[in-house]
């Protein structure tokens, strides 16, 4: 999993959101971009269709500004995951949004 911040300081982020992840099928890696208005503690997991937290991919603070993490399809003891549909979930202060996601074998 890689966390890259987005350099470019002259387009000022509007409002914190949450992007789609692209690829979406994906196998065996995609990329969830979100942007973040102001400084604060963010959140990005990964779950299963039943709930369970499958991977924890960034909980930090971070600065304003644009990001992607790439999710490789691994869980947090670094298991390959089954095929399915995975719900990723980013918190950033009060800002809460959950995705869906297909990972194809």
């Amino acid at each position: 999993m890689t966390t890259v911040a987005n350099e470019d300081e002259i387009v000022p982020i509007a409002a914190t959101a949450l992007g789609g992840n692209y690829p979406n099928p994906f196998n065996p890696e995609t990329t969830i971009h979100y942007d973040i208005k102001d400084a604060t503690n963010v959140r990005l997991n990964v779950y299963n269709v039943k709930g369970q937290l499958v991977r924890s991919l960034v909980n930090t603070e971070q600065a304003a500004g644009r990001y992607r993490v790439i999710f490789d399809g691994r869980d947090d003891k670094g298991n390959p995951l089954s095929s399915g549909i995975y719900l990723y979930r980013f918190t950033a202060g009060r800002y809460s949004s959950t995705r869906k996601m297909m990972l194809m074998e």
